[in-house]
């Protein structure tokens, strides 16, 4: 497939100038003379150089990578359909949707972008963490910088000691089969040859994920009560309210506490501390 230069340059242009600065968590300022995004708004969206976002915008440069071409999508906050006109455009196949797809939706997006005061994030169904609002990362720390099979909450449980610190004791044994329990159903709704299935094939050799594994339990569901242990706030009690992307099969997860509470406080606490870290 070739490339087509001139019809990326105008779509990105397009793309960047219907998108305002509140559409996408930004500040407007005072001196904005013009609507649409600037390029160097874009740029850091996308997570690239000014400079090499200008020249795509001018059919100069070299052709852009998957992984750039998405971080693009993401950026911009295209649909699906937009993404995948992307990367045609680029010459490329597009990328496959839903289980196991990492672009998230426009209008999930853009909640998500209004949440800046509170604890929330967006994952897929085996628990990697795809964003955080600010607050989210100042709860339980950036949990998009995992890689590997180490994205995915139920296999941390499991391979790395840290990972439960931030849970309360008492809810371990819940929460171990919990996990197991949704990977189990995961596994078996995607078959033999999906990321759930290499998961447990990862786990095999883990005692206590084997002990659960084979107990066959399926349908625990998540407390809507959480209980957290942060390292600076101590114990927080929060809700826990979720929104399901059906197309994408991305959560979003909202974490409030009951005002005027002892959590609700520590949260207040909490976003000051997150500020100044």
């Amino acid at each position: 497939m070739d490339v087509d230069r001139a019809g990326l340059a105008q779509f990105l242009r397009r793309r960047r100038e219907l998108l305002q600065p509140e559409d996408v968590g930004l500040p407007r300022g005072e001196r904005r003379r013009t609507g649409g995004l600037r390029r160097e708004e874009v740029a850091v969206l996308c997570h690239m150089s000014t400079d090499y976002y200008t020249r795509l915008e001018q059919q100069r440069g070299t052709q852009p990578s998957e992984q750039m071409l998405a971080s693009i999508a993401q950026g911009l906050h295209l649909s699906l359909d937009e993404r995948d006109h992307l990367f045609r455009l680029n010459g490329r196949h597009a990328p496959s949707r839903g289980p196991g797809s990492a672009h998230i939706s426009p209008g999930l997006l853009r909640i998500l972008d209004r949440l800046h005061d509170t604890p929330a994030e967006i994952v897929t169904e085996l628990g990697q963490t795809l964003r955080q609002t600010p607050m989210g990362v100042a709860l339980s720390g950036d949990l998009t910088s995992f890689t590997g099979p180490a994205r995915s909450i139920g296999y941390r449980w499991f391979t790395q000691p840290g990972a439960r610190d931030f849970y309360r004791s008492e809810d371990h044994p819940f929460l171990t089969r919990m996990w197991v329990s949704h990977l189990r159903q995961v596994t078996t709704l995607r078959g033999p040859k999906s990321e759930a299935a290499q998961l447990v094939d990862l786990l095999e050799d883990n005692a206590e994920f084997q002990e659960t594994w084979n107990n066959h339990e399926v349908g625990i569901r998540p407390a809507e009560v959480k209980h957290f242990v942060h390292p600076q706030v101590g114990a927080l009690e929060l809700n826990c309210q979720t929104l399901l992307d059906r197309n994408q099969l991305h959560s979003l997860l909202v974490y409030t506490a009951s005002p005027g509470s002892e959590s609700y406080e520590k949260l207040q606490l909490l976003s000051v501390l997150g500020a100044t870290v």
